[in-house]
C-alpha cells in the first residue's frame, strides 16, 4: 500500500502535464514531493471530500459563542457583522483557490500555506512568518479543543453525577487519549469519512441548541429579555471589537491550502463546490444558532450558550437533551482536534520521515508515531495546565486567523494576477486588507485587556 502512494502522485503529476501541454502552457517539470506532502496530502480527495474537511475545519463548537457576541453589538450591528464575515470568507477563500488553481496551470502546485508565502511574497516569507504562524495557530487550536473536550467530558459527568468530585484535567486526560488514537489516521484524505459524520454532528448539535432556545424563550422559565448593550461607553467600545474578533474566529480556518491539496489534480472548479457545501452549512448553523440563542437570552447569553441551558438554579432542558447535545458537540470537537493536527503531522513528517520508503514501512511508521502521540502528549499538558487558554487563543486568533484568512489572500491574489490599480476588484482587495490589518491591531490590544481582567482568576490545573 506504501508503495503504491508515490506511483499514484507520479501519474497525477504526468496527467496534469499533459493537460497543460494539449492547452498550450508551457508548465516547469513537477519536483519531487517530500514526504510530508506524499503522505500527509495525499490528492486523491474529490470536492465533495473537500466540502467535508472545509466544514469541520471552520463550523466548530465555536459557533456556540455566537449569542455572546451578538450581546455586544446588539442585533443590527451583530447580524450585519456575522453576514459580512461570512461574506469576505467566501470571498477570500475563493481568492485563495484561484491563485492555487494558477499555480497549478503553470507547472508547479502549491500544497502548503508557507509555500504560496515563498513563491509569491519570498521565501522569507514561508519560512519567517507564515509558516511558524500558522503552525502555532493550528497547534494553539488542537489545545483549545483538547480543553474544550474536557470541558464537554466534565459537564457530561455532573448532569449525571451533580456531586462528582473529579477535577478538570482528568477529563483533558481521557480526551487527549481518544486524540492519541485517531491522530495516527495516516493522511488528510483519511479524515474524509470522519470528517463526514462532523458534518452531520455539526448539523445536529446546532439544531439541538436551535430548538433548545426556542425552547426556553417560550417557557416560563424564559429570563426577562433585553437586548440593549450593557457597560460604560468604553466597555461597549471594546467589546465591539472583542466581538468582532469572535465572529472572524469562527470563520477562520487557516488550512486552506492543505485541504485543497487533497483534491485529485486537475483542481480547477473542484474548492468552489467545496466551498458551497461548507457555506451552506455555515449559514444554517450560524445564523440559527446566533439569532435564536440572542432572542431567548438577550445580553445575558454566555460565552457558550450551553451554559445558559444550566439555569441559575437547575436546568431549564430535560437532562436527556442537555446530555444528547454535549455528546453531539463533544464528539465533533475530536473531529476538529484531529483536523487542525495535520499541518503538525506534515512538519513531522516532512523532516522525519523517508519519501523513497513506503509510508508504512518500519522506518516511517516507528517516527510517525512517536512525533504524534508526544505532540498529542504535549497539547493535552497543555491544555490541563492551562484552562484559561482560550483567552490567549483570543490573542493568537487577532495575530494570526486574521492575516492568514483576511489579508493574506488579498495580497497574494494581488500580487499574483496584477490587477489594474483602476479595477474594482483591486481596491476591494486592498480595502478588506488594509480594514482586517487594523482589527489586528484594536483585536490583539481588546485580548490583551481581557487577560488582564480575568488574571485574577487563573491558576495551573484550574478546576474551571
Amino acid at each position: 500500500m506504501g508503495t503504491v502512494a508515490p506511483n499514484l502522485m507520479e501519474v497525477s503529476a504526468t496527467a496534469t502535464a499533459s493537460v497543460h501541454k494539449e492547452n498550450g502552457v508551457v508548465a516547469n517539470p513537477p519536483k519531487e514531493l517530500d514526504a510530508g506532502a506524499l503522505f500527509v496530502l495525499k490528492s486523491q480527495g474529490s470536492w465533495l471530500h473537500c466540502g467535508y474537511h472545509l466544514t469541520t475545519s471552520i463550523a466548530a463548537p465555536a459557533l456556540l459563542s455566537l449569542p455572546f457576541a451578538l450581546t455586544l453589538l446588539g442585533w443590527v450591528g451583530g447580524l450585519i457583522c456575522l453576514a459580512l464575515a461570512g461574506l469576505v470568507t467566501f470571498y477570500s477563500y475563493n481568492l485563495l483557490s484561484l491563485v492555487l488553481e494558477h499555480q497549478e496551470k503553470l507547472g508547479h502546485r502549491q500544497l502548503r500555506f508557507r509555500d504560496m508565502a515563498r513563491d509569491i511574497l519570498g521565501p522569507g516569507w514561508g519560512k519567517y512568518f507564515v509558516g511558524p504562524l500558522q503552525f502555532w495557530i493550528c497547534y494553539g487550536a488542537v489545545i483549545a479543543c483538547t480543553l474544550l473536550g474536557g470541558q464537554s467530558l466534565k459537564f457530561i459527568y455532573l448532569l449525571s453525577n451533580p456531586d462528582g468530585k473529579m477535577k478538570l484535567y482528568q477529563f483533558i486526560t481521557m480526551f487527549g487519549g481518544v486524540t492519541l488514537l485517531l491522530a495516527q489516521m495516516p493522511s488528510f484524505h483519511s479524515l474524509r469519512h470522519i470528517n463526514l459524520v462532523s458534518l452531520i454532528l455539526c448539523l445536529a448539535f446546532s439544531a439541538c441548541v436551535t430548538a433548545g432556545s426556542i425552547y426556553i424563550g417560550h417557557s416560563n422559565k424564559a429570563p426577562v429579555r433585553d437586548y440593549t448593550v450593557k457597560g460604560s461607553a468604553k466597555d461597549r467600545s471594546f467589546g465591539i471589537f472583542n466581538a468582532i474578533s469572535i465572529i472572524a474566529t469562527t470563520y477562520a480556518s487557516g488550512i486552506i491550502p492543505e485541504i485543497q491539496a487533497t483534491l485529485a489534480p486537475p483542481v480547477k472548479g473542484k474548492m468552489f463546490k467545496g466551498l458551497c457545501v461548507c457555506y451552506s452549512v455555515i449559514v444554517t448553523t450560524y445564523f440559527s444558532v446566533a439569532i435564536s440563542g440572542y432572542w431567548a437570552f438577550g445580553n445575558q447569553a454566555m460565552g457558550t450558550v450551553l451554559s445558559n441551558f444550566m439555569g441559575d438554579e437547575k436546568p431549564l432542558l430535560p437532562t436527556w437533551f442537555l446530555l444528547m447535545t454535549n455528546v453531539f458537540t463533544l464528539s465533533q470537537v475530536s473531529a476538529v482536534t484531529v483536523v487542525y493536527l495535520q499541518p503538525t503531522n506534515e512538519v513531522f513528517e516532512k523532516k522525519f520521515a523517508d519519501p523513497k520508503m513506503p509510508q508504512f514501512s518500519i522506518r516511517n511508521v516507528v517516527p510517525r508515531l512517536i512525533l504524534r502521540s508526544l505532540s498529542v502528549v504535549v497539547a493535552t499538558i497543555f491544555a490541563a495546565m492551562l484552562p484559561f487558554f482560550g483567552d490567549i487563543m483570543a490573542l493568537f486568533g487577532a495575530f494570526g486567523c486574521i492575516p492568514l484568512d483576511f489579508i493574506l489572500p488579498m495580497i497574494f491574489y494581488n500580487v499574483t494576477f496584477k490587477p489594474s490599480k483602476q479595477s474594482l476588484i483591486f481596491w476591494v482587495n486592498t480595502l478588506i486588507a488594509g480594514v482586517s490589518f487594523l482589527l489586528v491591531g484594536v483585536g490583539a490590544v481588546a485580548s490583551v485587556r481581557q487577560i488582564v481582567l480575568d488574571a485574577k482568576t487563573y491558576r495551573l490545573f484550574a478546576n474551571m
